[in-house]
């Protein structure tokens, strides 16, 4: 193992993410300077790449969320600079960030999603769009922002989507809500690990769920059937590989534990730069296969490289 590298880590940046990039990039950072590697913590602005070709570190740690570090446009950048990075290359992540494109690719590889419909968000507000409930998402958007379930009793759809301020693009995802369990498997290079039931103590896994201690309970392993346990697992690894994703990512999934076997089981989307918190699922993930905080971010940083 070449130790000693100059690793830059990539924070913070401007989307609606930033606040937990933070977050993830300190955890990540505080754990490298105990091992024997070189650190610059960078919070990411638009002047990004004349700072990576000044600073020329020999890796650059991806822990951006959103918008540009998770859709492809950092990973450009990376690639141009010639600075080896982490996670998922360019392609990779413009495909799994647009959701509607993702649904399309899992769909030709045989990974189960959700019927749905993207449309504009004004006809999404003007009008139920689907039977009720059902789940409306931006197209481009992670940690569940600006996601809203319209259930049975809500009369009209959400009026926030009207707003003149609204940050989360013109068009938006609809698809019919699936209830039961909410999963999701963690994928570290060619493996896929083990499988988490997430029980929000809010109304549902929204970012305050997932980021504000005590907002959801974890259960690891996810009490399910063996048969269940495993296509979960399987399907995460096939849709990391239908995408094309490197190094760590994470699958998330609805179960109508309902349904007879696997059939209720539904891919929703692959997160190529999942959350690296203290509270976050794939550290946890990893510690439950005994892999170490700092095993996990030190496999990462040596699993860097260009042409991703």
């Amino acid at each position: 193992m070449n130790r000693g590298k100059h690793v830059a880590v990539l924070m913070g940046g401007w989307s609606a993410e930033r606040e937990v990039s933070l977050r993830s990039g300190k955890a990540c950072a505080d754990v490298l300077e105990k091992q024997d590697y070189r650190l610059t913590r960078i919070d990411v602005g638009r002047d990004i790449a004349s700072v990576l070709q000044t600073l020329k570190p020999d890796v650059a740690l991806n822990l951006l969320h959103g918008r540009p570090g998770e859709d492809g446009t950092v990973q450009g950048i990376l690639e141009i600079v010639g600075i080896p990075y982490t996670h998922s290359g360019v392609l990779a992540s413009a495909l799994a960030i647009q959701k509607d494109l993702a649904k399309a690719v899992f769909r030709g590889a045989g990974i189960p999603v959700p019927d749905g419909m993207v449309v504009s968000r004004f006809e999404a507000v003007k009008s139920h769009v689907l039977p009720r409930p059902y789940v409306i998402k931006p197209l481009a958007e992670g940690s569940s922002v600006g996601v809203f379930i319209v259930k049975e009793d809500h009369e009209h759809p959400p009026q926030e989507l009207y707003r003149d301020d609204w940050p989360f693009g013109e068009k938006v995802l609809c698809e019919p809500f699936i209830p039961g369990k909410e999963l999701t498997c963690a994928v570290m290079g060619e493996e896929a690990l083990d499988v988490i039931e997430i029980l929000p103590t809010a109304r549902f896994y929204d970012y305050e769920a997932k980021y504000a201690p005590g907002g959801s309970r974890h259960l690891l392993p996810a009490p399910l059937s063996p048969n269940v346990y495993q296509e979960v697992r399987r399907l995460a690894l096939a849709a990391h590989r239908a995408l094309g994703c490197r190094g760590v990512s994470r699958a998330d999934f609805r179960y109508d534990d309902s349904a007879e076997g696997t059939r209720g089981l539904f891919c929703l989307e692959v997160n190529t730069q999942p959350g690296m918190t203290e509270t976050s699922l794939v550290p946890e993930i990893a510690a439950h296969a005994g892999i170490s905080f700092g095993e996990l971010v030190r496999w990462m940083v040596e699993d860097a490289s260009l042409n991703r």
